[in-house]
């Protein structure tokens, strides 16, 4: 069987686009939003989906269409905790929806894609979430202009199974559970940016988008 975001806490799915250009902000709210929202409500089987940003990860940190590139992430982590999770959905919504929504089952998934391929200078790396144990993660908190954030740090152990997937293409995504409400649907993974001792000199740069969605199951 594949990974899956239940089991693994990750899953690898081919998801054509209609985006023109991923460093155009408007367009990818306008074209990419609806074209995810479509991806995870199959994905997942959640009755709503909430995606509330994306960034854009390249060599370097530069701007282009007033996008901000950032660097890709090398250190091991998970975007959320099990307290930010909840809070960052109270950061969005009304606290009335947010309460409601908050009672039922609640995803945060990542969907990150490379801008261009094959990628291989940098690619991502994912940790089976089957692999990992609560003690394996460690909060820290993330401080932004406007509020305070958690995400967790991975302490590393012998036990984690790492995997990545060489060469993808532009239209091949991967779905990364950050938080799940409901740990009866198994818990959730890590992954980070790496150098792949084999990049081949002419490599392409490294160029991608990852997006992050909320997933609700309220009715």
């Amino acid at each position: 069987m594949p990974p899956s975001l239940d089991a693994q806490g990750f899953a690898f799915r081919r998801q054509p686009t209609r985006v023109s250009d991923f460093y155009d902000a408007a367009e990818v709210e306008a074209v990419y939003y609806p074209e995810l929202e479509r991806l995870l409500l199959h994905a997942t089987g959640a009755r709503s989906i909430l995606i509330f940003d994306h960034t854009v990860r390249g060599n370097s940190a530069s701007s282009r269409n007033d996008t901000t590139i950032q660097e890709p992430v090398h250190r091991v982590h998970n975007d959320y905790t099990p307290q930010s999770g909840p809070r960052r959905v109270l950061d969005l919504l009304p606290p009335g929806t947010a309460t409601r929504l908050l009672r039922h089952r609640v995803l945060e998934v990542n969907v990150w894609r490379p801008i261009r391929g094959p990628l291989r200078t940098m690619p991502l790396a994912v940790c089976d979430a089957t692999s990992m144990r609560t003690q394996d993660f460690v909060a820290c908190d993330l401080i932004y202009r406007d509020r305070v954030g958690e995400i967790s740090y991975v302490a590393h152990s012998g036990r984690h199974r790492w995997y990545y997937y060489p060469d993808m293409q532009r239209d091949e995504v991967l779905l990364l559970k950050c938080f799940d409400s409901d740990r009866a649907h198994g818990g959730v993974g890590a992954h980070a940016a790496f150098e792949h001792p084999h990049t081949p000199a002419d490599a392409l740069p490294r160029e991608s988008i990852e997006a992050r969605a909320f997933a609700f199951f309220a009715p």
